[in-house]
C-alpha cells in the first residue's frame, strides 16, 4: 500500500516538472527572455513570504503560499491563457477544470482532493486568503511590465484601462498595496510605457 502510494506521488512529482516548459507572455525583468510558468509559481510564492505583512486579517498565509504554487499546474494540459486574450479567455474555464481533474487525479485520493480544494478556492476567489493571493498574482506581471519599459503591453498594445480592469482584485486582495499599485501604472503613463488608449485608426 506505502510503495502504491509512494509510486503515486513521485508520478505527479515528475508530471509537474513539464510547467517548467510553459510560457508565459510575460517577460523577466531584464527581458532576455519569456518567463515559464514554473517561475512565475515560484515568484508569488516568495512574494507572498516577503509581503505578508500587507495579507488582510483572516488570510491564512501557508494556504496562500500552497495557492501560488499549484494554482498554475493546469497549465501542463490546459496552456497559459494570455489575460488580455479575449477568444482564449472564453473556454479557460473548461480547459483548466479538465487538467485539474487529471493532473489532481494522479495523486494519492486524499492528497488530489486537498489539491483540488486548494486550486477551486483560487479560482472562485471568494476568501480573503484566495482574494491575497490573486492580488499577488496581478501584481507580478505589473512590475515585470514596469522593469521591461512596457514589456508585453507594447508588444500586445494594451491599454491603462485593460490593466486597470486586470489589477482591479488588488484592491480587495491587499488594500494596502492598492495606493502602490495606482501609482506605479500612473508611473509608467508618464514614463510612455503604457498607452491611456490604442491609437486610434486614421479615417479613410
Amino acid at each position: 500500500m506505502q510503495i502504491t502510494r509512494l509510486t503515486q506521488q513521485i508520478q505527479f512529482i515528475i508530471e509537474i516538472d513539464k510547467l517548467k516548459q510553459i510560457l508565459r507572455q510575460t517577460l523577466l525583468t531584464d527581458g532576455s527572455r519569456r518567463e515559464n510558468s514554473a517561475e512565475h509559481s515560484w515568484h508569488l510564492a516568495i512574494m507572498a513570504v516577503v509581503l505578508a505583512e500587507y495579507a488582510p486579517e483572516g488570510v491564512d498565509l501557508s494556504r496562500a503560499i500552497k495557492m501560488l504554487l499549484i494554482h498554475d499546474l493546469v497549465e501542463i494540459d490546459a496552456g497559459d491563457t494570455f489575460c488580455y486574450d479575449v477568444q482564449g479567455n472564453e473556454s479557460k474555464q473548461e480547459r483548466e477544470a479538465q487538467a485539474a481533474l487529471r493532473l489532481f487525479g494522479l495523486l494519492p485520493a486524499d492528497q488530489a482532493s486537498e489539491l483540488r480544494s486548494v486550486w477551486e478556492e483560487f479560482e472562485t476567489l471568494q476568501t480573503p486568503t484566495a482574494k491575497f493571493a490573486a492580488a499577488l498574482d496581478r501584481i507580478q506581471p505589473l512590475l515585470h511590465n514596469q522593469q521591461t519599459q512596457g514589456g508585453t503591453w507594447r508588444i500586445h498594445s494594451v491599454t491603462r484601462d485593460q490593466v486597470m480592469k486586470r489589477v482591479a482584485p488588488v484592491e480587495t486582495g491587499t488594500p494596502e498595496l492598492w495606493s502602490f499599485v495606482q501609482q506605479l501604472i500612473e508611473d509608467c503613463i508618464a514614463a510612455g510605457y503604457l498607452k491611456y488608449a490604442p491609437a486610434s485608426t486614421p479615417a479613410k
